[in-house]
């Protein structure tokens, strides 16, 4: 049996171990994380979903400590990210393509899709659904709902969803409870709220609401704590 554990760093960002083999940070915005930037290390992935600073976050100082870790976004940013941290390799992908990661006999698969946002000028915002060995996860940036998260859940058989609830620059509550409607993951995470006051909102609302509506399972989290899920 595998083990993939999720840590909320805060905000938008999330550490993404499977089986001790395989590690992902996405977002790696760490103003309200405990663990920080030279505290990471043996990272494989970086993905940054877009070019807001609040989700490039530490790429640049985690990269030092992490030479062999690769940035994966949109081609336009991550090449920009690339020159800006000073490394010459990079992953650059664009909206509905796939690129698959092997390491330690472990294939991921990362999907970059569609999120309704800006991203500063630098390509597209974006969401990644990213699909290890019996269990996907749905990172879907900064967004509002849209109807393609249906095909989304759909497509890649969403089994965690970590969704925007914090409303101002992405979707609040209510929006992102139909998100999850369209989804249909088997568990949430919420996360970009009470990071700021202007993105003030109650988790523990959203559960509610979630859970009187849909099957899906709402897991709340501090930042640094996690949740491990067995596949």
């Amino acid at each position: 049996m595998a083990e993939v554990k999720v840590i909320w760093l805060g905000h938008a960002a999330f550490e993404l171990d499977y089986n001790g083999k395989v590690k992902i940070l996405v977002d790696p915005f760490l103003v309200a994380s405990p663990k920080k930037a030279d505290e990471f290390k043996d990272v494989d992935l970086i993905l940054v979903t877009h070019a807001h600073q609040d989700h490039v976050g530490e790429t640049c100082e985690i990269l030092k400590n992490n030479p062999k870790a690769k940035i994966v976004a949109i081609y336009e940013l991550a090449s920009h990210l690339s020159e800006k941290c000073g490394v010459k390799e990079f992953i650059g992908m664009n909206i509905g393509g796939t690129w698959k990661f092997k390491k330690n006999g472990v294939e991921t698969s990362i999907t970059q899709v569609e999120a309704t946002h800006s991203s500063m000028g630098i390509g597209a915002a974006t969401g990644f659904v990213i699909r290890f060995p019996g269990f996907s996860i749905y990172h879907a940036g900064d967004t509002g709902v849209f109807p393609g998260m249906e095909l989304i859940g759909k497509l890649y058989n969403v089994r965690l969803a970590l969704l925007p609830i914090g409303s101002h620059f992405t979707m609040g509550i209510e929006e992102a409870v139909e998100a999850v409607k369209l989804i249909k993951p088997e568990y949430v995470i919420p996360m970009h709220y009470n990071t700021f006051d202007l993105i003030k909102a109650d988790p523990n609302l959203f559960k509610e609401l979630v859970e009187e509506a849909t099957s899906t399972r709402v897991i709340i989290l501090n930042p640094g704590e996690s949740n491990t899920f067995f596949v």
